[in-house]
């Protein structure tokens, strides 16, 4: 996938000098840039954490199932800005550089964040209250969208050689940190405020928790060493969509369809569990809640082992192990889930999932980076990811309670089972990374 650079005419080359970054510059510049994600991925997780609660504070005429597929529809849209999102960032990152792509999406995300946070409700303003609201997700969506792309690009370059891998992994170690943050804040919030002071207002603290930390990363930009040259920024084909389809279209295609899997099979096993173990496990939202903060705390655990693991076994054996274990496990997972009231067992079952899942996430910006030529990279890893998240990460709430309130619940195993399908035909096609990687010729 080197010879994409070349085809282009873009000479290689990497920024300001990868090579000549110290151990110390390295960890700090991946700190800095890991952080920025942590804060994102907080702001928008926060909203799927406490969506139980102020649902009924902007669809209050609806009954509880009618009001949660409401407020996850708003979910789901935010998801469909997260293209557009790719696009604007990624054009931006490499043209730009993806220091100042990362700090605006960042500071957009707590934006979005805060005046989620302050927003009257029905009671208020009738429904122009869910109208701000879902302007709200689709700023934060748009953000995103953005930061995806240039995180894993960022990470991906500013890595180097020997542990790439492992170094890359902190992308989901922040974004599941995100969540987990957003998931520990509610609980907190829950044993101060309970579950009526969390209707009336205590979910808006969560968010403008992630509105303030969102202004932190000012404080970290100047630890961010810029990764693409300024001779790279500056071609007219840098962040080109008719480059990017002209050199780069098979790549794309098989990000959108891993993507495709590994979304759906990660928002399935995290966001859209807690509400899982709620409406059809039975189990209140505290130890929903408790339980899911537990698993994610070993899920974020296993990002840089798999990290590791991927610099011995190569990326697309990760992507493979992960795809065809989903095919084989989804359905006995949820299905064991469905009728388990031990929160033990749950635990057991999540995990096991995100076990699964940890595959493609510790590598998931990783792989994605290695296809595609540095003048057109952030673009390329953020507006197909952001394609496919959008279509079937974002819409995975909405699906399964499709298919709950049609009496249909299986049929949602079935769909993400055929997803992995998809996504292992993909990996079969990936290229073994581990000699003669695209990122190692570019540095200067």
């Amino acid at each position: 996938m080197a010879s994409g650079n070349m085809a282009a005419g873009i000479p290689i080359g990497s920024g300001t000098g990868q090579s000549a970054l110290t151990d110390a510059m390295r960890l700090r510049a991946i700190l800095a840039g890991s952080a920025g994600n942590l804060i994102e991925w907080y702001d928008f997780y926060v909203y799927a954490f406490t969506a139980l609660y102020f649902s009924s504070e902007f669809f209050p005429k609806s009954d509880p199932l009618v009001q949660v597929m409401a407020t996850s529809g708003i979910f789901a849209v935010g998801f469909l800005m997260r293209p557009i999102g790719g696009w604007f960032f990624g054009r931006y990152a490499d043209r730009r550089g993806r220091q100042q792509a990362m700090v605006l999406s960042v500071l957009m995300m707590g934006a979005g964040a805060l005046l989620i946070a302050v927003l009257p409700t029905y009671a208020t303003l009738g429904a122009a209250a869910p109208a701000l609201l879902l302007a709200g997700r689709m700023l934060q969506g748009f953000s995103t969208g953005g930061q995806y792309g240039t995180a894993a690009t960022y990470l991906s370059e500013v890595a180097g050689a020997r542990r790439r891998g492992f170094w890359s992994s902190f992308q989901y170690v922040t974004l599941i940190g995100g969540q987990l943050a957003a998931t520990l804040v509610i609980l907190i919030l829950q044993q101060i405020f309970g579950d009526a002071g969390m209707r009336v207002w205590g979910w808006r603290i969560a968010f403008l928790i992630g509105a303030v930390a969102a202004g932190t990363i000012l404080l970290l930009r100047d630890h961010m060493h810029e990764t693409a040259s300024e001779q790279n920024r500056s071609a007219s084909e840098a962040g080109s969509l008719a480059e990017l389809f002209r050199h780069s279209t098979r790549p794309f295609l098989i990000v959108a369809a891993l993507t495709a899997g590994g979304s759906l099979m990660f928002y399935s096993f995290t966001t859209y569990m807690q509400k899982f173990l709620v409406l059809t496990v039975g189990m209140t939202k505290e130890t929903a809640t408790l339980l899911m903060t537990g698993v994610l705390i070993v899920f974020m655990v296993q990002q840089p082992l798999m990290g590791l693991l991927s610099d011995r076994i190569g990326r697309r054996t990760n992507m493979i192990l992960f795809a065809a274990l989903g095919v084989l496990c989804t359905i006995p997972l949820f299905s064991a889930l469905a009728v388990t009231r031990s929160p033990a067992a749950a635990f057991v079952l999540i995990a096991a999932g995100l076990t699964i899942c940890s595959f493609y996430t510790s590598v998931s910006g990783l792989f994605k980076a290695e296809l595609f030529p540095i003048h057109v990279r952030a673009l390329g890893v953020g507006l197909a990811y952001g394609i496919a998240n959008a279509i079937f990460g974002g819409t995975a709430e909405n699906v399964a309670l499709a298919f709950k309130s049609g009496g249909m619940e299986h049929g949602f195993y079935w769909y993400v089972t055929a997803l992995c399908l998809v996504s292992l035909g993909a990996a079969l096609m990936l290229p073994d990374t581990r000699r003669n990687n695209p990122l190692d010729l570019e540095r200067t």
